[in-house]
């Protein structure tokens, strides 16, 4: 009779150890997933942080739209570049905004036009971003000086229309780069070279379209100073402008006037808006002089928002000179660099 209670109590002892074997088991298996969830918890991860190579790439800042594009197109996948200014915006009136202030405090390189283009930008840049070199990329050109009248004479900070003073830019911020990663000399220098052979190609591709416009009619009347660079380089005058260099002048009523009557004597068969600036006094002057106003606008302080005709230097260039040479009577001839 006192075996019953043994063998039942062996069957319990038996029973007990087999769940805690189920236990440890299954306790084993819970810590193999979870070691296992890990370790492909770090593997996901871990290419994240290798493509995040922003992180470790030096920070360079451009204010222009265009320096912006430059900067890119030279520094390629080595460099990290942002812009202040967004496509459409005007150097001359921007007003910077407290996260300016943080992009330029964390740039290890700032990229500015110079020449007092961009002087609210100039300004906060000069008083933030402490650490970082600062460059007037405009500036490797040898500034027009613009009579402004009264006796103030100012440089023409509208360097970028001509190609061929691109490409000095170019040069500059190919230097500037190599001195802030000297270990991506060699990409940096080839983006540059297949850069500035392209600028080339434009030059001349330029002069050619401009050549095909009747003699009589290569004259550009537009509403702000911005065309003395291209009108120089590829032999087309400047006849009138509304305004000056600047955006910020306000032209007056006398001012609109003595332009419609220029263009009336001159001749012309259109005349120019730009992108940056409102309409509105030009086409009053192309109504009141009886000519027509450019069906396309041109690109002068800013390149074009992305995918439009002008969302780049190169492209800007040739959708100006499209404009320019389909409305004064010209051939146009697409650009086809040679790589």
């Amino acid at each position: 009779m006192k075996l019953i209670p043994q063998i039942e109590g062996s069957n319990l002892d038996s029973k007990v150890i087999s769940n805690t074997n189920k236990k440890k088991t299954l306790l084993r298996i819970c810590l193999g997933m979870l070691v296992s969830l890990a370790l492909f918890s770090c593997t996901e991860k871990e290419p994240k942080r290798n493509t995040a190579k922003g992180e470790s790439q030096p920070r360079v800042v451009a204010t222009s739209t265009i320096i912006a594009n430059l900067a890119q197109e030279v520094g390629g996948d080595e460099i990290q570049v942002s812009g202040i200014l967004k496509p459409g915006a005007d150097p001359h009136v921007y007003e910077p905004v407290p996260a300016d202030t943080r992009v330029l405090e964390q740039a290890d390189l700032i990229l500015y036009n110079g020449y007092n283009l961009e002087p609210g930008l100039i300004k906060l840049m000069n008083a933030s971003g402490e650490k970082a070199r600062k460059l007037p990329v405009g500036e490797a050109v040898k500034s027009l000086q613009l009579d402004k009248g009264k006796g103030e004479v100012v440089p023409d900070p509208h360097v970028w229309g001509s190609a061929e003073n691109a490409i000095a830019m170019t040069n500059a911020i190919r230097d500037a780069l190599i001195e802030l990663s000297p270990e991506d000399k060699e990409e940096l220098t080839k983006n540059a070279l297949q850069l500035t052979n392209e600028l080339k190609q434009l030059h001349s591709w330029i002069n050619q379209q401009i050549q095909t416009i009747p003699e009589d009619k290569r004259r550009l009347i537009t509403t702000h100073d911005a065309f003395q660079y291209y009108g120089r380089a590829y032999g087309i005058a400047i006849a009138g402008t509304l305004i000056g260099i600047s955006t910020e002048e306000q032209p007056s009523a006398q001012t609109v006037k003595r332009l419609v009557e220029s263009v009336k004597k001159i001749g012309v068969p259109a005349i120019f808006a730009e992108t940056t600036i409102n309409p509105a006094l030009i086409k009053t002057v192309a109504q009141e002089a009886g000519v027509k106003l450019a069906p396309n606008q041109l690109y002068s302080d800013s390149i074009g928002a992305k995918g439009s005709d002008g969302d780049s230097y190169i492209k800007m260039m040739q959708a100006n000179t499209r404009t320019i040479v389909e409305a004064l009577g010209g051939k146009y001839t697409p650009f086809k660099p040679q790589k």
